[in-house]
């Protein structure tokens, strides 16, 4: 199993989209790439902590790749508005690639290339390191499927 680590805008709709995908075993909503190790919402939404809403993917790769995970990921939401999904604004709302190793960085910057062209060079999508992934509370996990 390996895992991809994404942010994309509120992490509701998302999630719901990757754990439909064949290959995908798990998803989980979380915060990551902030400045703290532990977090909350509520001090994500203050943006105090420049933390990121992000789907975390646990998917067996002999059944999909994370190249496939990351063209889904560019083909399903808005990768040129800075810190906006829609009409959800803030930092925490960024399009951002958090990858674990130097394997996922090297496919992530292929990816993000290939797209850049389609999208004439207007890309604003982040590549880092993932660091200080917080899971998020339990009320936001599988928020689509127990409420709608």
């Amino acid at each position: 199993m390996e895992i991809a680590t994404l942010g994309l805008g509120c992490f509701w709709g998302p999630e719901i989209k990757f754990n439909k995908l064949e290959g995908v075993v798990n998803t989980e909503v979380g915060y990551c790439g902030g400045n703290t190790e532990q977090t909350s919402y509520k001090e994500v939404c203050y943006g105090n902590t420049n933390h990121a809403e992000v789907v975390k993917i646990e998917f067996d790769d002999t059944k999909i790749s994370y190249e496939d995970i990351l063209r889904y990921f560019f083909e399903f939401h808005d990768p040129t508005t800075l810190n906006r999904q829609g009409p959800d604004v803030g930092t925490q709302y960024r399009s951002e690639i958090f990858v674990h190793n130097e394997d996922q960085n090297k496919i992530a910057s292929k990816i993000l290339n290939e797209f850049n062209e389609k999208f004439e060079g207007k890309i604003v999508t982040r590549i880092s390191k993932s660091k200080n992934y917080s899971k998020a509370e339990d009320y936001h996990q599988k928020y689509l499927e127990k409420n709608f």
